[in-house]
């Protein structure tokens, strides 16, 4: 749409331009109109181009800001958890990750594409593999807190917060690079695949 817009504005000028001196008295009006309404079409063209591109820029900047927010808070509560699994009655620790969890991590899942958008498909998947470990280790906390079986409840809690915290590592350091670029194959992304997901436990993958 950008480049019609510009072409209407360079088509709008030379019309308007051949218009004025075609005739050696006057000027034939309709030609001089049609190519003055090529040019403002031009110009509006490139103006919504302009404000969409600003607009789109301004949802990445957010979603990127997002991103880092939501991940930081899912590793300060695995953190936690990890910390104070000992007082906790495994049969709580399923109540705990869907009180605590579900928020931050939904947060992060919904705004996951502007990684690939600002910085490609190859930082996309050194944010997301860790972070969908840290998720699957998280549900087998919850499955195993349904069947009450502490240790394995504890094992899982530490590796949960040791995948989401390489997430988050990962992700900082990609914003510390900065973005090398939106590559446009990145705009229609396949999912990653879904992980696995014990009857009530919080996982937010394939939506």
């Amino acid at each position: 749409m950008q480049a019609l817009g510009y072409l209407s504005i360079v088509a709008g000028f030379l019309g308007g331009s051949y218009a004025a001196v075609v005739r050696q008295e006057g000027v034939p009006v309709a030609s001089y109109v049609a190519a003055l309404a090529a040019r403002i079409v031009g110009v509006a063209l490139v103006r919504t181009v302009l404000r969409r591109a600003a607009r789109h820029e301004a949802t990445l900047a957010a979603n990127i800001g997002s991103l880092e927010r939501s991940l930081a808070d899912v590793v300060t509560r695995a953190a936690a958890l990890a910390r104070a699994k000992r007082e906790v009655d495994v049969y709580d620790l399923r109540q705990r990750i869907d009180e605590e969890f579900a928020r931050p991590l939904d947060d992060f899942v919904q705004a996951r594409e502007a990684l690939a958008h600002s910085y490609g498909l190859q930082a996309y998947a050194d944010v997301m593999n860790p972070f969908a470990a840290g998720e699957r280790y998280l549900n087998r906390v919850w499955s195993t807190s349904t069947d009450g079986y502490i240790d394995e409840a504890h094992i899982y809690i530490d590796k949960a917060h040791e995948q989401f915290d390489a997430a988050l590592r990962a992700f900082r350091d990609l914003t510390a690079r900065g973005a090398p670029g939106r590559p446009a194959a990145t705009r229609h992304l396949a999912r990653p695949e879904s992980l696995e997901r014990s009857p009530g436990s919080t996982s937010f993958w394939g939506r």
